[in-house]
């Protein structure tokens, strides 16, 4: 059981590793850790639902250092996420800013099930019944023939 435990640790170490990569961190522990509270608010494109200081992906660990780069600059936090969102668009901002295109996405499901509601509750109407849709009802074609059939003029019958 240790050796197993032992085992997965092993394997968990280099997912962990650069993450924390001392390379990669500011000196300045309040410059990092501002990067740190910037990368929790961007997405890792690959991982798609871990932000890119939890990815392990080379394009997460990318991010990061541009973001290091960014806020060692002197930027704020406001103008380093606004750079990575110009470079990568909307998908890279793990809660994005409110747009009609976010709005729409949010009240799609919405109006799906209030339009579902709807139909629901109204009253079917059914088409009124006309003589060609009663079973065994004749059309005028038909209920003429039948008159030239039933008045013995014999010769309709071929017909």
């Amino acid at each position: 059981m240790i050796r197993v435990l032992a085992l997965l640790l092993a394997l968990a170490g280099p997912a962990f590793g650069a993450v924390g990569d001392p390379a990669l961190q500011l000196p300045d522990a309040a410059q990092e850790e501002r990067a740190r509270g910037i990368g929790r608010e961007l997405r890792c494109l690959v991982c798609q639902n871990q932000s890119i200081e939890d990815s392990d992906a080379d394009l997460a660990r990318d991010l990061r250092r541009i973001v290091r780069e960014q806020v060692s600059a002197g930027r704020s936090d406001a103008e380093v996420v606004g750079f990575v969102h110009r470079r990568y668009g909307d998908f890279v901002l793990l809660r994005p800013r409110f747009s009609a295109a976010t709005a729409l996405l949010w009240a799609t499901p919405a109006v799906a099930l209030l339009a579902g509601g709807l139909r629901r509750r109204a009253p079917r109407r059914r088409p009124a019944a006309s003589a060609a849709s009663v079973p065994g009802a004749l059309t005028e074609a038909e209920r003429a023939r039948l008159a030239r059939l039933e008045g013995g003029a014999g010769g309709d019958r071929a017909a």
